[in-house]
Protein backbone atom coordinates (compact mmCIF):
# COMPACT_ATOMS: atom_id res chain seq x y z
CA UNK A 1 0.00 0.00 0.00
CA UNK A 2 2.88 2.64 1.00
CA UNK A 3 4.58 1.56 -2.54
CA UNK A 4 1.28 2.14 -4.13
CA UNK A 5 1.23 5.60 -2.47
CA UNK A 6 4.00 6.55 -3.50
CA UNK A 7 3.76 5.79 -7.17
CA UNK A 8 0.89 7.86 -7.32
CA UNK A 9 3.22 10.35 -6.45
CA UNK A 10 5.97 9.50 -8.35
CA UNK A 11 3.13 9.47 -11.71
CA UNK A 12 1.86 12.75 -10.87
CA UNK A 13 5.62 14.19 -11.24
CA UNK A 14 7.09 11.56 -14.25
CA UNK A 15 6.34 11.34 -18.03
CA UNK A 16 4.81 14.98 -18.11
CA UNK A 17 5.93 18.31 -20.23
CA UNK A 18 7.40 20.46 -17.36
CA UNK A 19 5.18 24.18 -17.35
CA UNK A 20 6.78 27.38 -16.25
CA UNK A 21 5.28 29.86 -14.17
CA UNK A 22 4.09 32.08 -16.82
CA UNK A 23 2.35 29.06 -17.96
CA UNK A 24 0.38 28.28 -15.10
CA UNK A 25 -0.29 32.08 -14.49
CA UNK A 26 -1.83 32.33 -17.84
CA UNK A 27 -4.19 28.97 -17.51
CA UNK A 28 -4.99 30.06 -14.13
CA UNK A 29 -6.02 33.42 -15.88
CA UNK A 30 -8.24 31.71 -18.38
CA UNK A 31 -9.60 29.55 -15.54
CA UNK A 32 -9.69 30.98 -12.24
CA UNK A 33 -13.32 31.61 -11.06
CA UNK A 34 -12.23 34.04 -8.78
CA UNK A 35 -10.40 36.38 -11.25
CA UNK A 36 -13.31 35.76 -14.26
CA UNK A 37 -15.66 37.30 -11.16
CA UNK A 38 -13.32 40.41 -11.33
CA UNK A 39 -13.67 40.32 -14.70
CA UNK A 40 -17.30 40.32 -15.01
CA UNK A 41 -17.19 43.13 -11.93
CA UNK A 42 -15.23 45.11 -14.10
CA UNK A 43 -17.58 45.38 -17.17
CA UNK A 44 -20.36 46.38 -14.60
CA UNK A 45 -18.37 48.60 -13.04
CA UNK A 46 -17.72 50.75 -16.43
CA UNK A 47 -21.41 51.23 -17.43
CA UNK A 48 -21.91 53.08 -14.65
CA UNK A 49 -20.49 56.11 -16.38
CA UNK A 50 -23.10 55.61 -19.53
CA UNK A 51 -25.92 55.68 -16.75
CA UNK A 52 -24.30 58.74 -15.04
CA UNK A 53 -24.16 60.66 -17.71
CA UNK A 54 -28.27 59.66 -18.83
CA UNK A 55 -29.05 62.07 -16.11
CA UNK A 56 -27.62 64.93 -18.19
CA UNK A 57 -29.36 64.16 -21.59
CA UNK A 58 -32.36 65.12 -23.04
CA UNK A 59 -35.21 62.46 -22.46
CA UNK A 60 -38.02 61.79 -25.16
CA UNK A 61 -40.93 60.15 -25.08
CA UNK A 62 -43.56 58.95 -27.43
CA UNK A 63 -47.24 57.92 -26.71
CA UNK A 64 -49.87 57.25 -28.59
CA UNK A 65 -53.97 55.48 -27.66
CA UNK A 66 -57.34 55.07 -29.37
CA UNK A 67 -60.45 54.44 -27.45
CA UNK A 68 -63.93 53.81 -28.32
CA UNK A 69 -66.42 55.73 -26.83
CA UNK A 70 -70.40 54.77 -26.03
CA UNK A 71 -72.16 57.98 -24.40
CA UNK A 72 -75.17 58.88 -22.81
CA UNK A 73 -76.39 62.22 -21.54
CA UNK A 74 -78.96 63.99 -20.40
CA UNK A 75 -79.95 67.27 -20.56
CA UNK A 76 -82.52 69.32 -17.77
CA UNK A 77 -84.95 69.88 -17.72
CA UNK A 78 -84.98 66.08 -18.98
CA UNK A 79 -85.58 65.40 -23.01
CA UNK A 80 -84.54 62.25 -23.28
CA UNK A 81 -81.58 60.19 -23.18
CA UNK A 82 -79.28 61.01 -25.83
CA UNK A 83 -76.62 58.36 -26.94
CA UNK A 84 -73.18 58.88 -28.51
CA UNK A 85 -70.87 56.38 -29.94
CA UNK A 86 -67.25 58.02 -31.55
CA UNK A 87 -64.08 56.74 -31.88
CA UNK A 88 -60.94 59.04 -30.71
CA UNK A 89 -56.90 58.58 -31.18
CA UNK A 90 -54.07 60.40 -30.60
CA UNK A 91 -50.15 60.64 -30.69
CA UNK A 92 -47.85 62.67 -28.70
CA UNK A 93 -44.26 62.97 -28.40
CA UNK A 94 -42.25 64.86 -25.31
CA UNK A 95 -38.59 66.06 -24.82
CA UNK A 96 -37.10 66.86 -21.20
CA UNK A 97 -33.69 68.18 -21.42
CA UNK A 98 -32.46 69.03 -17.88
CA UNK A 99 -30.63 72.29 -17.42
CA UNK A 100 -29.94 72.80 -13.44
CA UNK A 101 -30.17 68.97 -11.50
CA UNK A 102 -27.78 69.77 -8.96
CA UNK A 103 -28.23 65.71 -8.17
CA UNK A 104 -27.83 64.25 -11.39
CA UNK A 105 -24.41 66.00 -11.72
CA UNK A 106 -23.19 64.69 -8.97
CA UNK A 107 -24.11 61.65 -9.82
CA UNK A 108 -22.29 61.89 -13.30
CA UNK A 109 -19.28 62.62 -11.29
CA UNK A 110 -19.98 59.63 -8.56
CA UNK A 111 -20.32 57.11 -11.99
CA UNK A 112 -16.94 58.56 -13.23
CA UNK A 113 -15.20 57.78 -10.15
CA UNK A 114 -17.48 54.37 -9.89
CA UNK A 115 -15.17 53.36 -13.15
CA UNK A 116 -11.74 54.18 -11.77
CA UNK A 117 -12.97 51.90 -8.72
CA UNK A 118 -14.07 49.15 -10.41
CA UNK A 119 -10.45 48.92 -12.58
CA UNK A 120 -8.35 49.52 -9.23
CA UNK A 121 -10.38 46.94 -8.19
CA UNK A 122 -9.90 44.86 -10.82
CA UNK A 123 -6.04 45.32 -10.89
CA UNK A 124 -6.06 44.42 -7.18
CA UNK A 125 -7.90 41.16 -8.39
CA UNK A 126 -5.17 40.69 -11.20
CA UNK A 127 -2.16 41.30 -8.76
CA UNK A 128 -3.94 38.70 -5.88
CA UNK A 129 -4.13 36.28 -8.62
CA UNK A 130 -0.43 36.50 -9.57
CA UNK A 131 0.36 36.12 -5.80
CA UNK A 132 -1.77 33.15 -5.79
CA UNK A 133 -0.59 31.41 -8.70
CA UNK A 134 3.31 32.14 -7.35
CA UNK A 135 2.61 31.07 -3.96
CA UNK A 136 0.56 27.53 -5.13
CA UNK A 137 3.56 27.01 -8.21
CA UNK A 138 6.54 27.29 -4.99
CA UNK A 139 4.39 25.07 -2.29
CA UNK A 140 4.16 22.53 -5.06
CA UNK A 141 8.39 23.07 -5.88
CA UNK A 142 8.70 23.21 -2.00
CA UNK A 143 6.73 19.67 -1.49
CA UNK A 144 8.75 17.85 -4.73
CA UNK A 145 11.76 19.26 -2.42
CA UNK A 146 11.25 18.27 0.84
CA UNK A 147 10.34 14.71 -1.09
CA UNK A 148 13.06 14.26 -2.84
CA UNK A 149 15.35 15.41 0.58
CA UNK A 150 13.21 13.07 2.40
CA UNK A 151 13.61 10.22 -0.45
CA UNK A 152 17.86 11.04 -0.58
CA UNK A 153 17.95 10.78 3.21
CA UNK A 154 16.20 7.97 3.64
CA UNK A 155 18.37 6.47 1.35
CA UNK A 156 21.45 7.37 3.00
CA UNK A 157 20.03 6.23 6.39
CA UNK A 158 19.52 2.98 4.60
CA UNK A 159 23.16 3.06 4.14
CA UNK A 160 24.03 3.68 7.08
CA UNK A 161 21.62 0.80 8.71
CA UNK A 162 23.65 -1.83 6.55
CA UNK A 163 26.87 -0.27 7.93
CA UNK A 164 25.84 -0.95 12.05
CA UNK A 165 24.42 -4.29 10.89
CA UNK A 166 27.61 -5.49 9.23
CA UNK A 167 30.04 -4.09 11.79
CA UNK A 168 27.84 -5.97 14.35
CA UNK A 169 28.55 -8.85 12.74
CA UNK A 170 32.05 -8.41 12.40
CA UNK A 171 32.41 -7.37 16.56
CA UNK A 172 33.26 -3.98 16.08
CA UNK A 173 30.20 -1.60 16.98
CA UNK A 174 27.00 -2.42 19.17
CA UNK A 175 23.48 -3.38 18.84
CA UNK A 176 22.76 -0.10 19.64
CA UNK A 177 24.56 0.96 16.69
CA UNK A 178 21.58 -1.05 15.10
CA UNK A 179 18.96 -0.04 17.14
CA UNK A 180 19.53 3.53 15.95
CA UNK A 181 20.12 3.42 12.49
CA UNK A 182 16.63 1.80 12.32
CA UNK A 183 14.61 4.02 14.41
CA UNK A 184 15.78 6.77 11.84
CA UNK A 185 14.79 4.95 9.07
CA UNK A 186 11.35 4.43 10.49
CA UNK A 187 11.19 8.28 11.03
CA UNK A 188 12.37 9.00 7.55
CA UNK A 189 10.48 6.59 6.16
CA UNK A 190 7.46 8.59 8.08
CA UNK A 191 8.35 11.49 6.81
CA UNK A 192 8.61 10.45 3.43
CA UNK A 193 4.95 9.17 3.29
CA UNK A 194 3.91 12.44 4.74
CA UNK A 195 5.59 14.73 2.45
CA UNK A 196 3.95 12.59 -0.70
CA UNK A 197 0.86 13.43 0.83
CA UNK A 198 1.48 17.06 1.13
CA UNK A 199 3.13 16.95 -2.50
CA UNK A 200 -0.41 15.70 -3.50
CA UNK A 201 -2.45 18.15 -1.76
CA UNK A 202 -0.28 21.07 -3.25
CA UNK A 203 -0.78 19.65 -6.77
CA UNK A 204 -4.38 19.76 -6.44
CA UNK A 205 -4.57 23.27 -5.15
CA UNK A 206 -2.58 24.37 -8.42
CA UNK A 207 -4.66 22.38 -10.41
CA UNK A 208 -7.78 24.14 -8.56
CA UNK A 209 -6.14 27.51 -10.39
CA UNK A 210 -5.52 26.51 -13.46
CA UNK A 211 -7.62 23.39 -14.35
CA UNK A 212 -4.74 21.29 -15.21
CA UNK A 213 -4.24 17.65 -13.66
CA UNK A 214 -0.80 16.16 -13.41
CA UNK A 215 0.91 19.20 -14.60
CA UNK A 216 4.72 19.06 -14.25
CA UNK A 217 6.59 22.24 -12.94
CA UNK A 218 10.00 23.55 -13.75
CA UNK A 219 12.20 23.98 -10.48
CA UNK A 220 14.76 26.93 -9.40
CA UNK A 221 18.25 27.04 -11.08
CA UNK A 222 20.65 25.84 -8.91
CA UNK A 223 23.19 28.26 -7.11
CA UNK A 224 20.89 31.13 -8.40
CA UNK A 225 20.81 34.70 -7.12
CA UNK A 226 18.61 36.61 -5.89
CA UNK A 227 18.89 40.07 -6.13
CA UNK A 228 17.60 43.04 -3.38
CA UNK A 229 14.77 45.11 -4.26
CA UNK A 230 15.42 48.17 -6.31
CA UNK A 231 14.97 50.65 -4.89
CA UNK A 232 16.95 49.41 -1.93
CA UNK A 233 14.99 51.61 1.25
CA UNK A 234 11.80 50.39 3.19
CA UNK A 235 11.37 54.32 3.31
CA UNK A 236 10.61 54.34 -0.46
CA UNK A 237 8.54 51.56 -0.88
CA UNK A 238 6.34 52.47 1.89
CA UNK A 239 5.34 55.55 0.66
CA UNK A 240 4.59 54.42 -2.96
CA UNK A 241 2.18 51.64 -1.30
CA UNK A 242 0.47 54.47 0.72
CA UNK A 243 -0.38 56.10 -2.99
CA UNK A 244 -0.54 53.19 -5.62
CA UNK A 245 -2.32 50.41 -3.34
CA UNK A 246 -4.76 48.93 -5.34
CA UNK A 247 -6.80 49.01 -2.02
CA UNK A 248 -5.94 52.62 -1.61
CA UNK A 249 -6.53 53.64 -4.90
CA UNK A 250 -10.19 52.01 -4.07
CA UNK A 251 -10.74 53.47 -0.95
CA UNK A 252 -10.05 56.83 -1.90
CA UNK A 253 -12.56 56.34 -5.08
CA UNK A 254 -15.08 55.09 -2.21
CA UNK A 255 -14.09 58.29 -0.27
CA UNK A 256 -14.41 60.80 -3.06
CA UNK A 257 -17.74 58.94 -4.18
CA UNK A 258 -19.19 59.33 -0.54
CA UNK A 259 -18.35 63.25 -0.95
CA UNK A 260 -20.27 63.53 -4.05
CA UNK A 261 -22.82 61.89 -1.93
CA UNK A 262 -23.04 64.74 0.32
CA UNK A 263 -23.25 66.91 -2.30
CA UNK A 264 -25.92 64.95 -4.26
CA UNK A 265 -28.32 64.68 -1.62
CA UNK A 266 -27.64 68.13 -0.29
CA UNK A 267 -28.62 69.83 -3.82
CA UNK A 268 -32.18 68.02 -3.07
CA UNK A 269 -32.80 71.09 -1.83
CA UNK A 270 -31.90 72.86 -4.72
CA UNK A 271 -34.82 74.02 -7.49
CA UNK A 272 -34.77 71.92 -10.77
CA UNK A 273 -34.98 73.86 -13.90
CA UNK A 274 -35.78 71.87 -17.49
CA UNK A 275 -36.47 72.93 -20.94
CA UNK A 276 -39.75 71.02 -21.77
CA UNK A 277 -41.36 70.55 -25.42
CA UNK A 278 -43.93 68.36 -26.67
CA UNK A 279 -46.00 67.87 -30.20
CA UNK A 280 -49.34 66.03 -29.97
CA UNK A 281 -52.53 65.31 -32.23
CA UNK A 282 -56.06 64.11 -31.42
CA UNK A 283 -58.43 63.07 -33.53
CA UNK A 284 -62.24 62.40 -33.28
CA UNK A 285 -63.88 60.72 -35.88
CA UNK A 286 -67.26 61.22 -36.58
CA UNK A 287 -70.21 61.39 -33.75
CA UNK A 288 -73.12 59.23 -34.02
CA UNK A 289 -76.07 60.41 -31.89
CA UNK A 290 -79.57 60.05 -32.26
CA UNK A 291 -79.10 58.98 -35.51
CA UNK A 292 -77.52 62.29 -36.76
CA UNK A 293 -73.74 61.94 -37.72
CA UNK A 294 -71.53 64.87 -36.44
CA UNK A 295 -68.21 65.52 -38.36
CA UNK A 296 -65.06 64.62 -36.88
CA UNK A 297 -62.19 66.93 -35.81
CA UNK A 298 -58.16 66.85 -35.36
CA UNK A 299 -56.41 69.55 -33.18
CA UNK A 300 -52.45 69.52 -33.26
CA UNK A 301 -50.35 70.86 -30.34
CA UNK A 302 -47.05 72.24 -29.78
CA UNK A 303 -45.61 73.79 -27.04
CA UNK A 304 -42.17 74.12 -25.62
CA UNK A 305 -40.82 76.24 -22.62
CA UNK A 306 -39.21 76.28 -19.08
CA UNK A 307 -40.09 74.03 -16.03
CA UNK A 308 -39.48 74.96 -12.86
CA UNK A 309 -39.72 72.91 -9.37
CA UNK A 310 -38.70 74.12 -6.13
CA UNK A 311 -39.19 71.71 -3.14
CA UNK A 312 -40.21 73.11 0.16
CA UNK A 313 -40.99 70.70 2.60
CA UNK A 314 -40.11 66.54 2.40
CA UNK A 315 -41.46 65.35 5.72
CA UNK A 316 -37.65 65.56 6.75
CA UNK A 317 -36.73 62.81 4.78
CA UNK A 318 -34.19 64.81 2.69
CA UNK A 319 -32.68 66.36 5.68
CA UNK A 320 -32.19 62.93 7.18
CA UNK A 321 -30.34 61.79 4.16
CA UNK A 322 -28.04 64.40 4.66
CA UNK A 323 -26.55 63.68 7.85
CA UNK A 324 -26.89 59.91 6.77
CA UNK A 325 -24.19 60.97 3.58
CA UNK A 326 -22.50 62.97 6.02
CA UNK A 327 -21.88 59.59 8.22
CA UNK A 328 -21.25 57.65 5.56
CA UNK A 329 -18.48 60.12 3.97
CA UNK A 330 -16.75 60.01 7.15
CA UNK A 331 -16.54 56.50 7.27
CA UNK A 332 -15.00 56.48 4.02
CA UNK A 333 -12.49 58.78 5.31
CA UNK A 334 -11.81 56.35 7.40
CA UNK A 335 -11.39 53.66 5.59
CA UNK A 336 -9.08 54.90 3.49
CA UNK A 337 -6.73 56.13 6.32
CA UNK A 338 -7.04 51.87 7.44
CA UNK A 339 -6.14 51.10 3.65
CA UNK A 340 -2.96 53.50 3.52
CA UNK A 341 -1.79 51.73 7.10
CA UNK A 342 -2.54 48.60 5.90
CA UNK A 343 -0.52 48.94 2.65
CA UNK A 344 2.21 50.38 4.62
CA UNK A 345 2.66 47.76 7.08
CA UNK A 346 2.43 45.18 3.93
CA UNK A 347 4.89 47.00 2.62
CA UNK A 348 7.43 46.96 5.37
CA UNK A 349 6.57 42.85 6.10
CA UNK A 350 7.60 42.41 2.11
CA UNK A 351 10.50 44.01 2.42
CA UNK A 352 11.62 42.95 5.50
CA UNK A 353 11.00 39.30 3.99
CA UNK A 354 12.90 39.95 1.09
CA UNK A 355 15.88 41.45 3.11
CA UNK A 356 15.70 38.70 5.75
CA UNK A 357 15.47 36.06 3.29
CA UNK A 358 18.34 37.52 1.39
CA UNK A 359 20.19 36.81 4.76
CA UNK A 360 18.74 33.88 5.65
CA UNK A 361 19.78 32.33 1.90
CA UNK A 362 23.32 33.64 2.48
CA UNK A 363 23.48 31.84 5.96
CA UNK A 364 21.86 28.68 4.51
CA UNK A 365 24.23 28.55 2.19
CA UNK A 366 27.42 28.67 4.02
CA UNK A 367 25.77 26.50 6.38
CA UNK A 368 25.15 23.44 4.18
CA UNK A 369 29.23 23.71 3.08
CA UNK A 370 29.48 23.61 6.71
CA UNK A 371 27.23 20.77 7.11
CA UNK A 372 28.23 18.74 4.07
CA UNK A 373 31.71 18.35 5.44
CA UNK A 374 30.86 17.98 9.51
CA UNK A 375 28.67 14.71 8.19
CA UNK A 376 31.98 13.95 5.88
CA UNK A 377 34.48 14.46 8.72
CA UNK A 378 31.08 12.09 11.10
CA UNK A 379 31.76 9.13 8.44
CA UNK A 380 35.60 9.04 8.19
CA UNK A 381 35.38 9.68 12.34
CA UNK A 382 32.96 6.57 12.24
CA UNK A 383 35.28 4.28 9.88
CA UNK A 384 38.27 4.81 12.23
CA UNK A 385 35.79 4.55 15.89
CA UNK A 386 36.69 8.20 16.77
CA UNK A 387 32.84 8.41 16.03
CA UNK A 388 29.57 6.56 16.76
CA UNK A 389 26.45 5.90 14.70
CA UNK A 390 24.58 8.50 16.26
CA UNK A 391 26.95 11.39 15.05
CA UNK A 392 26.90 10.42 11.56
CA UNK A 393 22.58 10.48 11.57
CA UNK A 394 22.65 13.33 12.95
CA UNK A 395 25.26 15.03 10.99
CA UNK A 396 23.08 13.32 7.92
CA UNK A 397 19.73 14.78 9.49
CA UNK A 398 21.58 18.18 9.76
CA UNK A 399 22.93 18.38 6.21
CA UNK A 400 18.85 17.00 4.46
CA UNK A 401 17.32 19.79 6.72
CA UNK A 402 19.42 22.69 5.70
CA UNK A 403 18.75 21.66 2.23
CA UNK A 404 15.32 21.62 2.80
CA UNK A 405 15.64 25.18 4.85
CA UNK A 406 17.62 26.27 1.72
CA UNK A 407 15.18 25.59 -0.56
CA UNK A 408 12.06 27.39 1.32
CA UNK A 409 14.01 30.83 2.38
CA UNK A 410 14.41 31.02 -1.66
CA UNK A 411 11.25 30.30 -2.56
CA UNK A 412 9.72 32.67 0.30
CA UNK A 413 12.48 35.39 -0.68
CA UNK A 414 11.03 35.52 -4.23
CA UNK A 415 7.68 35.51 -2.96
CA UNK A 416 8.50 38.35 -0.70
CA UNK A 417 9.79 40.07 -3.61
CA UNK A 418 6.00 39.61 -5.77
CA UNK A 419 4.28 40.94 -2.80
CA UNK A 420 6.84 43.93 -2.19
CA UNK A 421 5.39 45.22 -5.56
CA UNK A 422 1.77 43.85 -5.01
CA UNK A 423 1.81 46.19 -2.36
CA UNK A 424 3.02 49.18 -3.96
CA UNK A 425 0.71 48.56 -6.93
CA UNK A 426 3.33 47.51 -9.63
CA UNK A 427 3.28 43.47 -9.75
CA UNK A 428 2.52 42.99 -13.20
CA UNK A 429 3.56 40.16 -15.66
CA UNK A 430 7.15 41.33 -16.37
CA UNK A 431 7.89 40.71 -13.00
CA UNK A 432 6.68 37.03 -13.05
CA UNK A 433 8.64 36.82 -16.20
CA UNK A 434 11.76 37.94 -14.16
CA UNK A 435 11.07 35.36 -11.71
CA UNK A 436 10.18 32.71 -14.54
CA UNK A 437 13.82 33.14 -15.76
CA UNK A 438 15.30 31.31 -12.67
CA UNK A 439 13.71 28.34 -13.69
CA UNK A 440 15.02 25.43 -15.32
Amino acid sequence: MKKLFLTVALAMTANVQAADLIEVYRDAAAYDATFASARSALEAGREKLPQGRAGLLPTLGLSANTVWNDIEYQSRPTTGVIPAQYNSSGWGISLTQPLFRWQNWASFQQSELAVVQAETQYLAAKQDLALRVAQAYFDVLLAQETLTTARAQKSAIAEQLASAKRNFEVGTATITDTHEAQARFDLTNAQEIAAANDLLVKRHALQTLTGKEGQGLKTLKSGLEIKRPQPDDMAQWVAASEQGNPAVAASQASYEIADREVSKQRGGHLPTLDLVASRSRASMQTTLALGVARPGSDTDATTIGLQLAVPLFAGGGQASRDREAVALRDKARSDLDNARRQAALQARQAYLGVTSGLAQVKALEQGLVSSRSALDSNRLGYEVGVRINIDVLNAQQQVYSTQRDLAKARLDTLTAQLRLKAAAGTLVEDDLLAVNALLE
